[in-house]
This record gives C-alpha cells, sequence and structure tokens, in this order.
C-alpha cells in the first residue's frame, strides 16, 4: 500500500491537495477541493491499466465546469429538496434553489465546492471540515468528515460521518461517473423505485419496477435518460454491479444506505452509481429518515469493488 500527496493548484489562494492511494493494481486519485475522486484507474480483463471514472486533468477543468459533479463529494444533501425548503421541529428552512424549482445537492457552493482539511490514516486519506450553521440555508454546525481507503482485496471504501449541534438534515454521496469503456451493463439489487414528477421530485409512491424501463434486477445494458432512484432491496449481498463486455471490467457497488441514484445521460460516457438517501426525504416523513440530532452520529459507508470477467 502505497500513500502520498503532492500540490494540484490552489482556490482562492488555498493550495489543493491530491492524494493518491496505491494498492496491486488499484490507483485512486482524491483532491481536498470537493473531496472530489479524480481519478480510478484498474487493469482490464488482459491486464492492461486504465481510467474508470471520468473527469478533468487540472483544477482548472473543475473550477469551470462544476455542474457534472465529476467525482464529487456530494452534501449537505445528496440529489432534491422540493422547493428548496423543508421544515424540521415547526421551523421552516429555506434553501438555494439551484436545481430549477429546487435545491440540488446542497446548493449553490454544497460541499464540491469547498476546501477540505486532510490527513492520512491507515489504508487511505480522511477530509473533514466544519460546516457553519445556516450554511447554504441549512441548520446546525456540522463537523463532517469522509474517509477514503483501499482495502486489503482492491477496494475503495468511502465512509461518512457528522455530528451536529442542532437538529439538522444530511445525506451524503459521491457522484463519480464510472466509465469502464464501451457500452454498459446494469444490474440493480431493487425491486422497487420511488416515481418522480417532471421535474425529479418523488411522488411519494415506492412503486415495482416489474415491467417498466427500470427492471435492472437481471444485467442489461444501459441506455441514456435515466435519472432515477431505486429502493434497494434489504439484505441484498451488493447493491448493483455495473458491468463493461468490451474490456471485462466489473465494479460491484455495496453500501449500508437504503438507495441509489442511478444518472446516464447522453452527454456523459459514464454511469453515475449515487448511494443515497432518497430524494426529498426532508419532506417525506414516510422515506428513510435524513434527520440528524445533537448527540446522535451520521454514519454511511459505500464500498466500489473492480474485478474483471
Amino acid at each position: 500500500m502505497r500513500i502520498t500527496g503532492e500540490p494540484f493548484g490552489s482556490v482562492d489562494g488555498t493550495d489543493v491537495q491530491r492524494w493518491t492511494l496505491e494498492r496491486g493494481a488499484v490507483r485512486v486519485r482524491v483532491l481536498t477541493y470537493g473531496g472530489i475522486v479524480q481519478s480510478v484507474t484498474t487493469p482490464d480483463r488482459d491486464g492492461v491499466p486504465g481510467e474508470t471514472v471520468l473527469g478533468f486533468p487540472d483544477l482548472g477543468g473543475y473550477l469551470k465546469r462544476p455542474e457534472p459533479y465529476f467525482g464529487a463529494l456530494v452534501g449537505r444533501y445528496a440529489n432534491r429538496i422540493a422547493g428548496g425548503t423543508f421544515t424540521l421541529d415547526g421551523r421552516t428552512h429555506r434553501l438555494a434553489r439551484n436545481g430549477g424549482p429546487h435545491s440540488l445537492h446542497g446548493g449553490e457552493r454544497g460541499f464540491d465546492k469547498r476546501l477540505w482539511d486532510a490527513e492520512e490514516v491507515t489504508d487511505g486519506v480522511r477530509l473533514s471540515r466544519v460546516s457553519p450553521d445556516g450554511e447554504e440555508g441549512f441548520p446546525g454546525r456540522l463537523e463532517v468528515s469522509v474517509t477514503y481507503r483501499l482495502t486489503a482485496d482492491g477496494a475503495l471504501r468511502i465512509g461518512y460521518r457528522a455530528r451536529t449541534d442542532a437538529p439538522t438534515v444530511v445525506a451524503l454521496t459521491n457522484h463519480s461517473y464510472w466509465d469502464l469503456g464501451g457500452e454498459h451493463e446494469l444490474r440493480v439489487s431493487a425491486g422497487h423505485f420511488t416515481p418522480t414528477d417532471g421535474t425529479g421530485i418523488p411522488t411519494g409512491e415506492i412503486a415495482p419496477v416489474a415491467g417498466t424501463r427500470l427492471d435492472f434486477r437481471t444485467s442489461r445494458a444501459v441506455g441514456a435518460g435515466i435519472d432515477d432512484n431505486f429502493v434497494l432491496d434489504a439484505g441484498a449481498m451488493d447493491a448493483c454491479e455495473l458491468y463493461s463486455p468490451a474490456t471485462g471490467r466489473v465494479v460491484t457497488v455495496r453500501t449500508t444506505e437504503p438507495g441509489l441514484q442511478v444518472y446516464a445521460d447522453a452527454m456523459f460516457s459514464g454511469v453515475a452509481l449515487e448511494t443515497q438517501r432518497f430524494p426529498d426525504s426532508p419532506n417525506r416523513p414516510e422515506f428513510p429518515s435524513a434527520v440528524l440530532r445533537p448527540g446522535e452520529v451520521y454514519q454511511s459507508t459505500t464500498s466500489f469493488g473492480f474485478g474483471t470477467r
């Protein structure tokens, strides 16, 4: 296992670092700007290493084109909150409406556009920052740490942890677009999904995938035009598996989260696999809760395993 850090430009006079984690044939690079996973290199079925996530070669690319959220650490709340508002304990909180009429991925300057402190830990690097009370409209002072590790079996494991001094909502994820080379096939361990209105907000229904375009219980080709939340099956060994027949590369996702947002757009060659709480959970008490209170600890873990066939 090899862990190194190096300069990677600066933002507003503050240096940005790039941390590289290497174990065997797998290499992962993480930035202290936006918690971005800039690069994941894995071998194909012939043993030839290659890039598997979309990103930019320099910091300027991320600063000039932030909206795809390439590789980004998303928060305070991943996905959408309807109307940019939610009520918690009788108090209404108003957020930036940066996704049409809704709040998206934490607002105008979410966690993906913030600088993070970094420290080396066993098998990886830990990023941390304090999100002050009222940042992007969210209540409570939130202490956040995100740890990126390369495990003994060569998986990228991302662990999220947060504490608050006032009731708030938290939902963190990684927004990497996985491009394994060529066309992709996807299998998702989900028998249900959350239908949405025309603006990406769930209607509140939990609907079966059977007979719909979202039935990926058996691996099949991924087409463009998917931006949906899957309700992961309880007790499933993994959340999903992405496969490239052309290169043989496989990414297997495991998570403690109840949902998986799959985003595949014709503009990009990659597929985003965002483990998450459900969209608009702060306004949907019937959905898994995203509320965090003082004295509680928000914890979430997602791993990306790499292989070939």
